[in-house]
């Protein structure tokens, strides 16, 4: 991930979030692009490691998400991506996608 830096912390609940944020310039589609391909990536990967859809994880789900794309004043676009995760979705993300930042 060029784009996409995610940062891991841990509720009072036990649950992990994985989050992420970029913001580019809305007149620079290509890098709005690229940044939607990494979220793209995360997404796939999610579905394709631990199948079945996202769910709550308090429910017994290994994950959700949640994706924002604002646009901000200053003409810059601002992508959000939020994972909540069991301690096994955050191991395998680790491994697949590199440690997050603490």
């Amino acid at each position: 991930m060029q784009h996409l830096s995610f940062d891991l912390s841990e509720g009072a609940d036990g649950v992990l979030t994985l989050e992420a944020m970029a913001s580019t310039r809305a007149s620079d589609p290509a890098a709005h692009a690229a940044v939607m391909a990494e979220v793209d990536t995360a997404l796939a990967w999610a579905r394709d490691a631990f199948g079945g859809p996202p769910g709550p994880v308090e429910d017994g789900h290994d994950w959700d998400h949640e994706l924002l794309v604002q646009q901000e004043s200053g003409g810059w676009v601002t992508v959000t991506l939020t994972f909540s995760a069991s301690p096994a979705f955050a191991q395998a993300f680790q491994a697949q996608f590199g440690a997050p930042d603490d």
